[in-house]
């Protein structure tokens, strides 16, 4: 069974930085893509960040620049780490194991930035 466990969340003023980690168990982690989706209140979730089993990274277009998603094979680990963030960065985010109708979510945390 897939496990997820998101940490790193929080308050965070415009314009700060923070990093997400997700710790993965009970699948190949090192062959899996992972990714980084998002749900703000009142929206559809989304898929913002994801990177394959070779390193390669696809952001969306809104957060290009100011996102970088990494992975440590070694722990079972991606990190997301998030620049100058902006208000409408507020939103509930979720680490993946794929990143289509098959992937698997943590219970995701909570990211407020405030202005």
């Amino acid at each position: 069974q897939v496990q997820l466990v998101e940490s790193g969340g929080g308050l965070v003023q415009a314009g700060g930085s923070l990093t997400l980690s997700c710790v993965v168990s009970g699948t190949i982690f090192r062959l899996s893509t992972m990714g980084w989706a998002r749900q703000a209140p009142g929206k559809q979730r989304e898929l913002v960040a994801s990177i394959g089993w070779s390193g390669r990274a696809n952001y969306t277009d809104s957060v290009k620049g100011r996102f970088t998603i990494t992975r440590d094979n070694a722990k079972n680990t991606v990190y997301l780490q998030i620049n100058s963030l902006k208000p409408e960065d507020t939103a509930v985010y979720y680490c993946q194991r794929g990143i289509g109708a098959s992937s698997v979510r943590g219970q995701g945390i909570q990211v407020t930035v405030s202005l």
